[in-house]
């Protein structure tokens, strides 16, 4: 039995409401608002900060979580997850353990996984296609637990990644390198199907969905490589053509940009330029390989005139839009040399300004990308050789019942220097 129970907190003239079941049976518990919006070689330690204790009761962007009182009960067809319900309301639920729908699908035990900037645009409601009642997540570690009868590369028991991406492998999307367009697959988990942040998962396709872990590589570490590491290396270092001796400018040094700027020194460029309104984040950059940092916050045209100083009146050959606002894009336009390129990286929810008049005679290029994983394989051969250092980015860990208090945390990841939040199941 339970009862349904319902907090509400106001601040700022805002109402934010959170509800949750309280169970009748008990068990023994077991033991970037100002750069928010982008979509995360060198083995040296960051210095970030430590973990810190969110405020009580805490509130973000319109989203409202309260940290369980009770551990939850779950039996053998049951599992605890992370539930959207709503705009602003995310609730740590017992929901039905997920079951092999289709001969490809697998079912995969968590063992870690994470929050990613794209969860909390869900939770602001401002992805139309996530509806609430889903189980969010879309990056994670863990143990296949059942496979279907149509699988052929894994069984039980193996320990693989999830990738962000699923892909069938056959469809003509696929075919072309473009598996965030599979016709049946793309960027569905923790959106039009229950996603990660649950003790257990389905992954369809899983042939073409999941990578084995490699043996004596941290977990952790590998968790970064489900979305964060793909995204910043293909829709920002391949897509922005950084090259050896090239200048690079990456606009936003959130967990994304920061995956741009360590994949960045891959291709050996003769600078790279962090630009953001962290003083903390900036900090992180310049430990993790920026030849310089430019604090924007001042305005536009001190940060352009600080990086034309820095480019000898040229600009950028490669510049990197990691934010997702109008106002960071339009930086990133003012910072291109002739030829350069401008990769958009970020997730915008507005119209920007395209200032042609300016760039119709620089011969410059725009992209624009949905990570498509295609360059797993890479990244984990590069951190099986100790060239890539996925962990350096992970600033907090929490275990799985304190998700909500893991959403305070990486939603005000201004006041925490919060990177990437590691979920540990129990």
């Amino acid at each position: 039995m339970s009862s349904i129970k319902t907090l509400t907190y106001r601040s700022a003239g805002t109402t934010l409401t959170r509800t949750f079941a309280r169970r009748s049976y008990t068990t023994a518990s077991r033991s970037l608002p100002a750069l928010a919006g982008a979509r995360s070689i060198l083995a040296k330690p960051a210095q970030l900060a430590p973990s810190a204790k969110p405020a009580k009761p805490a509130s973000y962007n319109n989203i409202h979580c309260t940290p369980s009182r009770r551990a939850y009960a779950t039996s053998s067809s049951t599992m605890k997850a992370l539930v959207f319900n709503g705009s602003g309301v995310v609730q740590l639920q017992e929901r039905p353990k997920p079951t092999i729908q289709t001969s490809t699908d697998v079912v995969v035990r968590l063992t870690k996984t994470t929050i990613c900037g794209t969860d909390l645009h869900i939770c602001k409601g401002h992805v139309a296609t996530c509806t609430p009642g889903r189980i969010l997540g879309h990056e994670g570690v863990g143990v296949i637990e059942e496979a279907g009868s149509s699988v052929n590369k894994f069984r039980k028991g193996d320990r693989v990644l999830i990738s962000c991406i699923c892909s069938c492998a056959s469809c003509d999307y696929c075919r072309r390198g473009m598996y965030s367009h599979c016709t049946t697959g793309g960027w569905i988990l923790g959106n039009t199907i229950d996603g990660t942040q649950a003790e257990y998962v389905r992954i369809p396709h899983a042939d073409s969905s999941l990578y084995n872990l490699p043996d004596g590589i941290d977990e952790g570490a590998l968790v970064m490589l489900s979305d964060i590491f793909p995204t910043g290396f293909e829709c920002g270092v391949q897509n922005a053509r950084v090259a050896p001796g090239s200048t690079v400018a990456i606009v936003g040094t959130g967990p994304v940009g920061l995956a741009a700027l360590i994949t960045a020194q891959l291709y050996s460029p003769s600078q790279i330029i962090a630009i953001d309104m962290d003083e903390n984040r900036l900090k992180v950059a310049k430990s993790l390989g920026a030849h310089a940092t430019v604090n924007n916050s001042s305005g536009k045209d001190a940060a352009v005139a600080r990086v034309l100083e820095l480019t000898n009146g040229v600009g950028c050959d490669s510049v990197l839009e990691a934010v997702g606002v109008p106002a960071s894009f339009d930086l990133c336009q003012r910072l291109l040399a002739p030829g350069g390129t401008l990769a958009n990286v970020g997730v915008h929810g507005t119209s920007v300004e395209l200032h042609l008049e300016d760039l119709w005679s620089k011969n410059v290029s725009i992209t624009t990308r949905l990570v498509d994983t295609v360059t797993m394989p890479m990244l984990l051969n590069l951190v099986k050789a100790k060239r890539l250092d996925p962990a350096q980015l992970i600033t907090h860990k929490f275990k799985f019942s304190e998700m909500e208090k893991a959403y305070d945390t990486f939603g005000a990841a201004a006041k925490h220097s919060a990177l990437k939040v590691l979920i540990e199941m129990e």
